[in-house]
C-alpha cells in the first residue's frame, strides 16, 4: 500500500515533516516519532514526554543506506557491527566522530544512538517516505513501553499529531548495546537476544 493510499500514513509523513510528532509503530513498542534534521523536532518531541534535554534519544533509520547517507562516519568498523545487527531490535551506540545529529546525542555528541527496525506495514511506510527519525517509547519519563494504542497515556494521544495504529506489537523495548569501545557493552536488556548478538560482534574482530 502506497502513503497515498492510506490517510494515516500520509499524515504521519506530513506531519513528521512539518516538524510536529506522531505515534509510530516500531518493531518492538510504539513510539513518539518527528524530524531528525532540525533540533525542532527532538524539541517537541521531549516537550510532549517531558524528556530532559540532556538525554539522547535515537536516530531511527529506514535501512541501513539511509543511516549510512546520513552518518556515513559509520561505513568503517560501526557500520559492519550495525550491518551484522541491524535491522533488528537493537539500539547501537555509535562513535560519531563529526558530531552529526548533536541535538539527538544528549550531553555527548561524539556518541549516537542508532536504530534499523524490522518492519512492515504502516510504520514502514512512514520511515521509508521520510527515511530518518527521531525517536522515543510513547511513554512518560520511567512509564511503561506501550505494546497497543490503548497504553499509550492520554496526554501523548492528544498531544501527537497523528497516531498510526500497527496493532498489538510485542512490548518490549529494543536492547542497547554500546559499542563506543572495543569490547561492546550491555546498556539494556531488551527484545533483542544479547548472546547472539556478542556472538556476530565478536566474528567481527
Amino acid at each position: 500500500m502506497s502513503a497515498q493510499a492510506d490517510p494515516a500514513v500520509a499524515a504521519a509523513v506530513a506531519a513528521i515533516r512539518a516538524g510536529e510528532v506522531v505515534i509510530l509503530p516500531t518493531d518492538t513498542v510504539y513510539g513518539l516519532a518527528g524530524i531528525a534534521d532540525r533540533p525542532a523536532g527532538r524539541d517537541a518531541l521531549y516537550r510532549l514526554k517531558g524528556r530532559d534535554a540532556a538525554q539522547p534519544s535515537a536516530l531511527v533509520a529506514a535501512s541501513l543506506d539511509a543511516l549510512f547517507d546520513r552518518v556515513p562516519e559509520l561505513r568503517g568498523r560501526s557500520g559492519r557491527a550495525a550491518a551484522a545487527l541491524l535491522p533488528g531490535p537493537y539500539t547501537l551506540v555509535l562513535t560519531n566522530p563529526a558530531r552529526r545529529f548533536a541535538w539527538l546525542c544528549g550531553d555527548d555528541p561524539t556518541a549516537i544512538g542508532v536504530r534499523v527496525p524490522e518492519l512492515a506495514g504502516p510504520g514502514r511506510e512512514v520511515l521509508d517516505a521520510v527515511a530518518v527519525v527521531v525517536a522515543t517509547s510513547a511513554n512518560l519519563p520511567g512509564g511503561r513501553e506501550p505494546r497497543t494504542i490503548g497504553e499509550i497515556p492520554q496526554s501523548l494521544r492528544d498531544g501527537a499529531a497523528v497516531i498510526v495504529d500497527g496493532g498489538e506489537l510485542p512490548g518490549v523495548p529494543s536492547t542497547v548495546l554500546d559499542l563506543t569501545e572495543r569490547a561492546p557493552r550491555v546498556v539494556r536488556e531488551g527484545a533483542g537476544d544479547v548472546d547472539a548478538a556478542l556472538a556476530r560482534l565478536a566474528e567481527l574482530d
